[in-house]
């Protein structure tokens, strides 16, 4: 039980930080002088990533969380998100190169990292959209 209380400690702390993140995401997005609609579709995707993903398994902070982009895009996504789809696959990289494009300018990431997720997402975007399919669509 121990354990558990630790994890929902740990996983409280990041939740109470990664509000303010999002807040700071979201002015960072209408600085750029988005749309309200795509202000809140980005916002909705980082609080989906961050406060659900990152935190399903054990508390995983925003900025550790690049070299994850893979299994969330690649399986999690697929098989915990009512609404995944390949759009929804598309749209979840878009808003993940723009959050941590955001995390880079706060200094919270260094350039190695938000390079490292650009190429991931480069090679891995075609399998991730193949594993979408399969799940639609399995082999009978």
């Amino acid at each position: 039980m121990e354990e558990y209380e630790n994890y929902e400690a740990e996983a409280e702390k990041i939740r109470e930080h990664n509000e303010q993140l999002l807040e700071e995401f979201q002015q960072w997005l209408i600085d750029k002088k988005l749309s309200v609609k795509t202000v809140n579709k980005h916002t909705d995707n980082i609080d989906f990533y961050i406060n659900m993903f990152l935190l399903y398994y054990e508390p995983w902070e925003a900025k550790e969380g690049v070299p994850l982009v893979g299994n969330f895009l690649g399986d999690w996504f697929i098989r915990k998100a009512m609404w995944s789809s390949i759009a929804q696959i598309k749209e979840n990289i878009a808003s993940l190169k723009k959050f941590y494009t955001f995390m880079y300018e706060r200094g919270d990431i260094d350039k190695d990292t938000l390079v490292y997720l650009k190429e991931t997402i480069k090679e891995d975007k075609d399998e991730w959209i193949s594993n979408m399919m399969d799940y639609d669509f399995p082999l009978m």
